[in-house]
């Protein structure tokens, strides 16, 4: 199946940004694409001081457009991430709709940003966001799909779960900087898809040098074999690649780490 990666270009009019967006989607679904996801905070500028102007409740004005474009071509759409608010906190936020426009899941950002990088970044997520309690994971009829966003890539643990639990394909919208970006945006995603043998897929926005926080950009897919098959530039624009399913089986035959766990010495969990 095809797998459409939108990195978009995220400007400070949330209305521009969903009108851009939708577009894309009905150009990826044009092009033959069966999933298409978007970037981490695709309808709002990424930073703490954002988060509350932009926060909405779903469903609300963007996951209502996005249940119609996904209604409208029939196609699974993972809404990359918003700012949510719920019970007086925020979230960073996944949205997943069906072809028939309904909410199949709703993933929020696990791990919080909070990291300082002396003279070259420090950000704090927590100042205005709530952690996400559960992993997420939902079912096509072409693969079970695990999702994280941006900092939940780092964590394996989280990684091999959804491969225990049968994901073929892990989905990380993410914003990586101009310093984590260059050193680890792509190692981290060869080494989940290596380890789980499965496939990663990583949505950022398009890099712009004049907001505050600047992404990486590079949106990109790595194969079980932990090949890079696809990946984009800085700039704004649709990366396509067709998942196969049958290579993914290929190497879990040729090297069958799944069945060769020594489940006996030890184990990674999941609580909720």
């Amino acid at each position: 199946f095809r797998l459409a990666l939108i990195q978009l270009h995220v400007s400070a009019v949330k209305s521009d940004n969903l009108q851009r967006a939708c577009g894309l989607v009905r150009e990826a679904s044009a092009k033959g694409a069966k999933l298409v996801a978007l970037p981490e905070c695709f309808n709002s500028p990424y930073g703490t001081q954002y988060f509350k102007e932009y926060a909405e409740k779903i469903p609300g004005e963007s996951t209502q457009k996005l249940s119609e474009v996904a209604k409208e071509c029939s196609i699974y759409l993972i809404g990359g991430s918003i700012p949510e608010e719920d019970g007086g906190k925020l979230y960073n936020t996944c949205p997943v709709f069906g072809p028939d426009g309904a909410l199949l899941a709703k993933h929020r950002k696990v791990h919080l940003f909070d990291i300082n990088v002396p003279g070259k970044i420090q950000f704090k997520e927590s100042e205005t966001l709530s952690p996400g309690n559960t992993l997420s994971m939902f079912d096509t009829p072409y693969c079970k799909v695990g999702l994280g966003i941006c900092y939940d890539m780092r964590f394996a643990e989280m990684a091999q779960i959804y491969g225990q639990k049968g994901c073929q394909l892990l989905i990380y919208p993410g914003a990586f900087n101009m310093t984590t970006g260059p050193a680890h945006w792509e190692l981290l995603q060869r080494g989940r898809a290596v380890d789980n043998q499965l496939y990663v897929a990583t949505i950022s926005p398009a890099r712009d040098e004049k907001a505050s926080y600047v992404a990486w950009g590079h949106s990109t897919v790595v194969n079980p074999w932990g090949e890079v098959i696809a990946k984009a530039g800085a700039e704004e624009t649709v990366v396509y690649t067709d998942i196969d399913l049958k290579k993914l089986a290929e190497i879990r035959q040729q090297i069958p780490i799944l069945s060769q766990k020594r489940c006996d010495l030890y184990g990674v969990e999941m609580k909720k």
